[in-house]
């Protein structure tokens, strides 16, 4: 991968749970009628490239925003995509987590339960390896918390930086290079 080739890593549509702020890793929540109007607005924003490889969550919330968005005819369903298992802490708020551990993200202590920023590392360094062989432009469709660390760990930096790349539903972003160097090109558009 060089040069003006992309990954193009969109985020799924809202869900009763994303637009409540309940973390949602395994629990298969449907998009909302919102989230299906945004996901299929996504399409004209991501039919730019014709695609070497489309990869999306096996959660249906992704898959149906691939769906909705043109892209499904050509997608591969990987775990690797799936969002940070938040364990013990699926379907509870930021604000109910901290209740038990003040000052808690994902990022800095994980979920009992759940996976480690060690873990997501994991997956996210073998599926940008996937995405940088192959031959052209690449779209993800995915969840929050882990295009956050897939951003962080294009750019070099460690899982927990991912804490400050921000997020939000139904929108694109995009990875590529400032000449020879790893860049965000866009980034929660």
């Amino acid at each position: 991968m060089a040069g003006d080739v992309e990954i193009v890593l969109v985020r799924h549509g809202e869900t009763e749970w994303s637009s409540s702020g309940k973390h949602t890793s395994y629990t298969d929540v449907a998009l909302t009628d919102r989230g299906r109007a945004e996901a299929a607005a996504l399409a004209s924003r991501v039919h730019a490239h014709d695609y070497a490889l489309v990869l999306t969550s096996p959660r249906q919330r992704a898959i149906e925003t691939c769906e909705l968005a043109g892209l499904h005819d050509h997608a591969e369903i990987t775990d690797d995509l799936a969002e940070w298992n938040y364990g013990e802490f699926e379907g509870l708020t930021s604000a109910e987590i901290r209740d038990r551990i003040p000052h808690w993200t994902i990022f800095n202590f994980g979920a009992p339960g759940g996976e480690s920023a060690r873990d997501v590392t994991r997956r996210a360094d073998r599926l940008l390896a996937r995405a940088e062989a192959a031959d052209g432009h690449v779209a993800l469709f995915s969840h929050g918390h882990f295009l956050r660390v897939l951003g962080a760990r294009w750019i070099g930096w460690p899982a927990v930086d991912g804490r400050l790349l921000c997020l939000d539903v139904a929108t694109v972003c995009v990875l590529g290079y400032e000449r020879e160097e790893r860049a965000l090109r866009v980034w929660n558009a």
